[in-house]
């Protein structure tokens, strides 16, 4: 994907960063450095008298500046919060589908993710740049993103229904996927495998987004569903648990994986959302 001296863009579509933040996104910065790349970065990461860095314009007008930039190779977004999907109706798609490049980003650029997904088809990259902050994930990236290896996608997981699952994958953070429902922005589900990971909330939050998307026909349309982490239900073991929860749901053909590679946590893995991928219970991960 990238190679010495290529250029990529940081942007803040969610929260503004905190200023506390600001050694470790200069490290941050330093390590891309490191790989040979080359840095454009949006005047507005951090926060000034409160999590709105910019208005929503202003930052869809950065990411349409780097769309439209042919230097730039991909789009690293390091934020996370409650305000990406506020730059989601002011994005143009048609010069984006003609101008791509992969965008990264993690929870609540899920919205931004899969928005983009729903209008365009490219893959983009459910993944926190900022885990590169842990040496582990420094090498796993620089092999998957310079030497075409696949470490940083493969992860492993466990069937808790069924054998096999294969479709396209779309989704993130439950909760911040679900800011698309209803919207021209929500994903074709059909025949789709979707992935549901969350911070925050315990068994009554989740159980309850998950009868928003049984409520939404999701249940009915897609082939597979990979559970990643869920933090606060998993470290304060909630009961009943995510897997009880969904399973209790869905129908009982309905394939579904676990895994714990994949959510909240400095050493998760990345997802390509928009990509076809093949799950079998032998724990192999087929890319297509």
């Amino acid at each position: 994907m990238f190679k010495e001296n290529d250029t990529v863009g940081i942007v803040v579509n969610s929260n503004g960063q905190s200023i506390l933040e600001k050694e470790k996104i200069e490290k941050l910065i330093k390590i891309l450095k490191g790989y040979g790349l080359n840095m454009k970065c949006t005047p507005f990461i951090y926060q000034k008298e409160n999590v709105f860095s910019s208005n929503a314009q202003q930052k869809a007008n950065i990411m349409m500046e780097f769309y439209r930039d042919k230097d730039i190779k991909a789009i690293f977004d390091i934020s996370g919060g409650d305000l990406a999907n506020s730059i989601i109706d002011l994005l143009d798609y048609e010069s984006i589908q003609n101008n791509p490049k992969i965008f990264f980003g993690y929870s609540d650029l899920t919205c931004v993710i899969n928005a983009l997904y729903a209008k365009t088809h490219q893959t983009n990259i459910l993944y926190s740049i900022k885990n590169l902050l842990v040496p582990k994930q420094q090498i796993q990236f620089y092999e998957t993103m310079f030497n075409n290896s696949h470490s940083l996608y493969q992860f492993q997981y466990r069937f808790i229904q069924g054998k096999e699952m294969a479709g396209i994958v779309v989704g993130g953070n439950i909760r911040c996927f679900l800011k698309l429902a209803g919207t021209k922005y929500f994903p074709d589900m059909n025949h789709k495998i979707l992935f549901l990971e969350s911070l925050g909330g315990e068994s009554a939050l989740i159980y309850s987004h998950l009868i928003h998307l049984k409520q939404l026909g999701v249940f009915e349309k897609i082939n597979g569903i990979i559970l990643g982490t869920f933090t606060v239900m998993e470290k304060k073991n909630c009961q009943p648990s995510v897997i009880e929860l969904l399973t209790s749901i869905v129908d009982q053909n309905m394939p579904i994986v676990k895994t714990q590679d994949i959510g909240h946590s400095q050493d998760s893995k990345a997802l390509m959302i928009g990509k076809y991928i093949t799950l079998t219970n032998n724990s192999e991960i087929y890319i297509s």
